[in-house]
């Protein structure tokens, strides 16, 4: 498989996943932990998109800080809320297993929903879509 289908590919599952995020807007019904898992996957996959479509290998990892950095090292206009988006990483590893502190309150998902989004769209503005037959 190519880099571009590749990244084609995974922005279609991250795509796919955001769809299952707007599902779990219910905090009754889906805990923090569930959703911010759910927001952290739909951003490891967007990453590794962009990664993809620049032609780079990404390491077998769910740490977005390091997703990111390679991704800014491509030159690339990175959206500036991106760092901001980085704690999400501790749902990929220590909150799967654990109750997540309500240190800062409960998750934003109105935000993240968005803010995942406009990732998401902003790797597919990149990525040249796929071409149909006429």
């Amino acid at each position: 498989m190519s880099d571009l289908e590749h990244a084609r590919e995974m922005l279609a599952i991250a795509r796919r996943d955001l769809r299952a995020l707007n599902g779990m807007k219910d905090s009754e019904t889906f805990a923090d932990e569930v959703f911010g898992f759910q927001a952290q996957q739909d951003l490891e996959k967007a990453l590794k998109a962009w990664l993809s479509f620049k032609g780079m290998a990404y390491p077998w990892t769910h740490d977005l800080e390091v997703l990111l950095k390679l991704v800014k090292s491509t030159q690339e206009l990175v959206p500036a809320f991106l760092d901001s988006l980085l704690d999400l990483t501790d749902f990929a590893v220590e909150f799967r297993y654990e109750f997540m502190e309500q240190v800062g309150g409960p998750l934003d998902r109105e935000k993240l929903i968005q803010q995942v989004s406009a990732v998401i769209q902003h790797v597919e503005e990149r990525v040249p879509k796929k071409e149909t037959g006429k």
